[in-house]
């Protein structure tokens, strides 16, 4: 059945989708043939068709949340901008304390966008996962580290002038 339909099923997700995409519609439908083999009917081409047809709109769906994400990420208020050297460097040093505490997957998803400012299905590609698991990836990304920034800035540190404590 792949040998004989694969081509025609491969024509039709070109014919509606980006080449990556129309791969991922292929596999994914022949992922559903290969899971429901004893509902396949005998002519499996219209078959295929409508379990393809699906995946499509299932992408579709997936991207346009996807885009909704990034652009409300997007328009969410910045971190304040401090011209003071002292203030930044502080700044910087809470940042890469922050960051040594994620976990590898958390640290590769923020630095993926913020860093090497790569858009979301770009660093999705990079990362090797899909727009939607990525988009997920990043949020939860986002919410450790700011509950990291938080927990420093809340940490009190000795300062070696004063030989006293004090909240960073």
């Amino acid at each position: 059945m792949f040998r004989a339909n694969y081509p025609l099923v491969r024509a039709y997700a070109l014919r509606r989708a980006a080449p990556d995409a129309a791969q991922d519609v292929v596999a994914d439908t022949f992922l559903v043939a290969w899971r429901r083999l004893d509902e396949v009917p005998d002519e499996a081409i219209p078959w295929l068709y409508g379990v393809a047809r699906r995946v499509l709109a299932n992408q579709r769906r997936s991207a346009g949340r996807s885009e909704a994400l990034e652009q409300r990420i997007a328009d969410a208020p910045t971190a304040r901008e401090s011209h003071d050297p002292g203030e930044r460097m502080a700044d910087a040093e809470l940042m890469r304390l922050a960051m040594g505490r994620l976990s590898d997957r958390s640290r590769e998803a923020l630095m993926l966008v913020a860093w090497d400012g790569l858009s979301g299905a770009g660093a999705a590609r990079a990362a090797g996962c899909s727009r939607a698991t990525f988009a997920v990836r990043l949020h939860r990304a986002r919410a450790r580290l700011a509950a990291e920034l938080a927990a420093l800035e809340e940490t009190p540190a000795v300062d070696p002038e004063q030989n006293s404590l004090e909240v960073i």
